[in-house]
């Protein structure tokens, strides 16, 4: 996809491409002030008013800028190793019911990448809302996505940044020659201690938006949404044990660890900015309500049931299967499947590819195994208590 001939830069249709870089502007209210971006369209304005004027700040931003894409093309040599995200976004693909509310989900995603804002996804479990951010992350080649999953316990800190004050105490009380030396080290080499949880490394300064699911946010503590409020609003947050250092450091970066493995990152004064608002989606199971506060800085879609059409898709994309007639096992286990949910029966689609990879497999033999046994063993209902 060359140039974007269509307002979606989301299809989800599994196939990569390079719309992402003709997204727009962010609205107004929406924008993060991108200072590169500013300083660089300024900077040009000036310089064709006055072509004498010096630009003193011209080699800082074009390191600046260099960095970020040194960044972007390491997540990009990251993403390709990671087989498994790859093909859990390959494999993906949208529930279509009778009702093609599967157009529904995708106007949703574009909608989200557009105006900047978090998209909650909610459906039963197990009908792909974890599994679209590996879709969108894929199609849009936006490198790996940054997984977190919510317990109760779970804290917004948590989810930005860690601290090992432990073990930089530990550290500091090794005996040294120079004391004075010491001091000054632990003060540069703080960054050694912190390292940035998947929200904070989402919105460090991005060539693109980065892909962050937090998955099953219905889970958390009463108080999580609400602390999510300001960073959605404002896109940043700081680290306080690098802010207090900030008047000894100066202009100095700091490099902390990241949640993409060993590729580290600046950061001045304490304080991370996004340049891109991150692609954000958050599942939820729909056991809780959220506050109004929370759901205004979101968007919303629900994921389709899933009808025949969608799961032969599903269970050949998932299992390699070329096509699905109609005097195959494979269909009779999906109506079967759809026979149960028109039931009310609360289903999960991994319960069925589970169920046609085992009797279909070419290791197990069609006499060795009882259909309807099988049936009742897999395809247990969820809400089920019967062992």
């Amino acid at each position: 996809m060359d140039e974007l001939t269509d307002w979606k830069i989301f299809q989800g249709n599994s196939e990569p491409h390079d719309a992402i870089q003709h997204l727009p502007d962010p609205p107004k209210w929406r924008s993060f002030n991108n200072p590169d971006k500013y300083i660089e369209d300024k900077t040009e304005i000036e310089k064709e008013k006055n072509k004498d004027e010096s630009t003193v700040d011209k080699p800082k931003r074009k390191e600046k800028k260099t960095e970020i894409k040194d960044r972007w093309n390491k997540l990009q040599d990251l993403a390709d190793k990671n087989t498994r995200d790859q093909e859990r976004g390959k494999t993906f693909r949208i529930q279509t019911d009778k009702n093609n509310t599967d157009k529904d989900v995708v106007d949703a995603v574009n909608a989200a990448l557009y105006l900047r804002r978090p998209l909650l996804v909610t459906g039963k479990p197990g009908n792909g809302k974890t599994s679209l951010a590996y879709a969108v992350a894929h199609e849009l080649k936006l490198g790996s996505v940054l997984l977190w999953p919510i317990t109760t316990r779970s804290t917004l800190q948590e989810g930005l940044y860690r601290y090992d004050a432990i073990a930089r105490l530990q550290d500091v009380q090794l005996p040294q020659k120079n004391q004075s030396a010491q001091s000054d080290d632990n003060q540069h080499n703080i960054g050694e201690y912190i390292q940035l949880g998947a929200v904070g490394t989402a919105f460090l300064p991005s060539l693109y938006p980065r892909v962050l699911l937090i998955d099953e946010i219905d889970k958390s503590d009463i108080n999580l949404p609400n602390d999510l409020l300001n960073l959605f609003e404002e896109g940043e947050f700081e680290i306080p044990e690098l802010a207090r250092l900030s008047k000894q450091l100066g202009e100095e970066e700091v490099m902390v660890r990241t949640k993409d493995g060993n590729i580290d990152a600046p950061i001045k004064g304490g304080h991370v900015r996004c340049s891109t608002f991150p692609f954000i989606i958050m599942t939820s199971n729909g056991e809780r309500d959220f506050p109004p506060a929370f759901l205004r800085r979101c968007l919303r879609v629900n994921m389709p049931e899933p009808g025949e059409e969608a799961l032969k898709d599903i269970v050949k994309a998932q299992l390699d299967i070329r096509e699905i007639s109609e005097s195959s096992q494979e269909l009779e286990l999906i109506r079967s499947f759809l026979t149960l949910l028109n039931k009310e029966d609360n289903l999960a689609i991994d319960q069925l590819l589970n169920i046609v990879y085992l009797v279909t497999n070419e290791k197990v033999s069609k006499s060795q195994i009882n259909l309807e046994k099988m049936k009742k063993l897999l395809l247990k209902s969820l809400s089920s208590t019967e062992v």
